[in-house]
């Protein structure tokens, strides 16, 4: 298994194209002997991005206690804007502060990407904010900043001129970025970091999922797959999404999170097959423009 190699924009930075989600590791549910084995056969099997924040549990504490001693073999990503005790949210304040935060709680020198985490667009248009943003970057403390979020306030940051990285959603149930942001994202140079490449795995549940985190992408698998044929396809869907995000026009790097080693394998394996048939990619495309129903990104 080998994951493709690329650079994250223009960062110079080098990602591969499924990177490490750290949501998981933040759950009690994970013991910290689990947590240790599975991050470190992440970053062994090449998935050597990682993706936190401070809203992730014990996320960034726990990268920092099982990862901090090979700092150089992997990237790191965290958000910020908020929960840091003593600051008040999207303030300039929290932005300096978070870092100082992560850079303790990782246990590292820098950080190569801290993003705004999905904050509202009356903030990123606070000159104060992109200003604390640019300060802690020429500080050294971060290599590159950026935006996580969608729709409006996306598009906003990609024509903002001043972020080197966003991350959006990017799956077959979720092409809005894909089809109207990721475009302008590459030309300008920037790196993309595709999240729920995988779509919260819908097929799970033959009933609507009411009030699980998916059930938007249910009911759009439902409309989009009902009509169209894709063959064996329906039987490997996780193979199917990840390589969609993975290898979407634009895409530097998708991201995906598990609390199981065994599943870690299996996503690192199916992003090492490479990019859809070219057929199975405009099937899947026609499909979401036909059934779009002002379907917006899902934050």
């Amino acid at each position: 298994m080998a994951l493709e190699k690329r650079l994250l924009g223009l960062t110079g930075i080098e990602v591969p194209c499924l990177g490490f989600g750290a949501g998981y590791i933040g759950s009690t549910n994970l013991t910290e002997q689990e947590c240790g084995t599975l991050i470190n056969r992440a970053v062994d099997l090449g998935m050597t991005l990682l993706d936190t924040a401070p809203g992730y549990g014990m996320s960034e504490e726990r990268i920092g206690r099982h990862l901090s001693w090979r700092r150089k073999d992997f990237v790191l990503v965290t958000k910020g804007g908020y929960g840091v005790e003593g600051c008040e949210d999207w303030t300039p304040q929290v932005i300096t502060a978070g870092v100082e935060q992560a850079l303790r709680r990782m246990n590292t020198d820098v950080i190569d990407v801290f993003l705004l985490h999905s904050c509202p667009l009356v903030t990123l248009r606070r000159e104060e904010i992109i200003r604390a943003l640019e300060v802690v970057k020429h500080s050294g403390k971060v290599r590159s900043i950026g935006y996580s979020g969608e729709n409006a306030e996306l598009e906003y940051a990609v024509y903002a001129g001043v972020f080197d990285v966003i991350e959006t959603s990017v799956n077959l149930f979720d092409q809005w970025s894909l089809e109207r942001i990721l475009p302008t994202a590459y030309a300008k140079g920037l790196g993309v970091i595709a999240k729920r490449p995988l779509a919260n795995a819908p097929w799970r549940f033959a009933q609507r999922p009411v009030g699980n985190y998916c059930e938007v992408y249910w009911e759009r698998m439902m409309a989009m797959l009902h009509n169209i044929d894709i063959g064996d396809w329906k039987k490997n869907m996780d193979e199917l999404t990840l390589r969609f995000s993975a290898y979407a026009p634009g895409v530097s790097c998708a991201i995906t999170g598990t609390s199981s080693v065994a599943n870690l394998e299996r996503n690192i394996a199916c992003a090492s097959m490479g990019a859809l048939p070219h057929e199975i990619v405009a099937t899947l495309r026609s499909a979401y423009r036909k059934y779009d129903d002002y379907w917006i990104g899902q934050v």
